[in-house]
């Protein structure tokens, strides 16, 4: 039987949300990569441009309307910097029928 990581309770809510796109699974992936798991903060800081790389999406506004999505279906906490010298903060979550799960 598998662990109950983060990554895989995610992967399960999303198999059942219809909502959810590849885009927003491949960056939600990408932001999970980035994730420092031996930090107690849950916040991090990433930059637009290596999750892009990372997640295969090629266009900012493609990108942006992913984030702003995964927000309002609360996957995600986002905190923009609006200086492209600094890194955006984002903390993952994970939505339940109620509430989301920090993790």
């Amino acid at each position: 039987m598998k662990a109950a990581t983060p990554y895989n309770r995610f992967l399960r809510r999303a198999a059942t949300d219809k909502r959810l796109l590849p885009s927003h699974i491949s960056l939600y992936t990408a932001m999970y990569y980035f994730y420092p798991l031996d930090s107690s903060d849950r916040f991090f800081k990433v930059s637009r441009r290596a999750l892009m790389r990372y997640s295969h999406i090629r266009s900012v506004a493609t990108y942006h309307k992913c984030v702003r999505e995964l927000v309002a279906y609360g996957y995600l906490i986002y905190l923009p910097s609006y200086d492209p010298y600094k890194a955006s903060i984002i903390s993952l979550t994970i939505p339940t029928e109620t509430r989301s799960i920090q993790l």
